[in-house]
């Protein structure tokens, strides 16, 4: 099934279904970010914004980008502050964002689906202030290597997505590329003490001068 498709279908069941990726995610993206500060934010797939609200707790503007019609239907029914706009936007093409625009671009379980990593660097750091920040927190490539990928149960039963194993090595060459620093990188795991592989990945990436 096609992403877009996918997801748009999703949509109505995204925030309430079992779903342990989502809410690590939500986790890490709290526990990563309330060490940085931020004023304007673009929020790479924002979906149905279940990040967004925890970000307006620190930012003044947040621009979410996302390609689901359906989850942005969601999101914009959940979150009316005005300090937020919600754009449907595909991520592989260019951003329709005003260059140097944001302190902070998020992307939360949104790069399993893009195939060319080089493309989002890019385009962050154009859309990005120097030095401001790329957190990005994913699925696990270990996870990916067992066989793990974004999928949820419809009324035909599971419904996997089309998805892209990225290395951390792709990650941070990338980065690199594309003039970035590595400020940070953390392995998230379901359980404490850790142990078995962890579910997600996350980074924090500074633009260089």
């Amino acid at each position: 099934m096609s992403i877009e498709k996918a997801y748009n279908s999703w949509a109505d069941q995204y925030d309430t279904n079992n779903n342990k990726t989502r809410d690590l995610d939500a986790l890490a993206t709290i526990e990563v970010l309330s060490n940085y500060g931020f004023k304007n934010v673009l929020e790479l797939g924002c979906g149905t914004g279940k990040n967004t609200h925890w970000l307006l707790n620190k930012a003044e503007r947040i621009l979410g980008l996302d390609f689901s019609s359906e989850m942005l239907n969601i999101a914009k029914e959940k979150i009316t502050d005005g300090k937020v706009e919600f754009q449907k936007a595909d991520l592989n093409q260019e951003w329709k964002v005003e260059n140097q625009f944001a302190d902070l671009v998020t992307s939360s379980l949104t790069l399993e689906h893009i195939h060319d990593l080089n493309h989002i660097f890019g385009q962050a750091f154009n859309k990005l202030k120097v030095n401001g920040l790329f957190f990005i927190c994913e699925l696990h490539p270990f996870k990916q290597y067992v066989g793990s990928k974004a999928k949820y149960e419809s009324e035909n039963g599971i419904e996997e997505l089309t998805v892209f194993t990225h290395h951390i090595s792709d990650y941070i060459e990338n980065a690199e590329r594309n003039n970035f620093e590595l400020l940070e990188i953390k392995e998230w795991f379901d359980e404490k003490p850790k142990k078995d592989i962890p579910r997600l990945i996350s980074f924090v990436f500074k633009k260089k001068n």
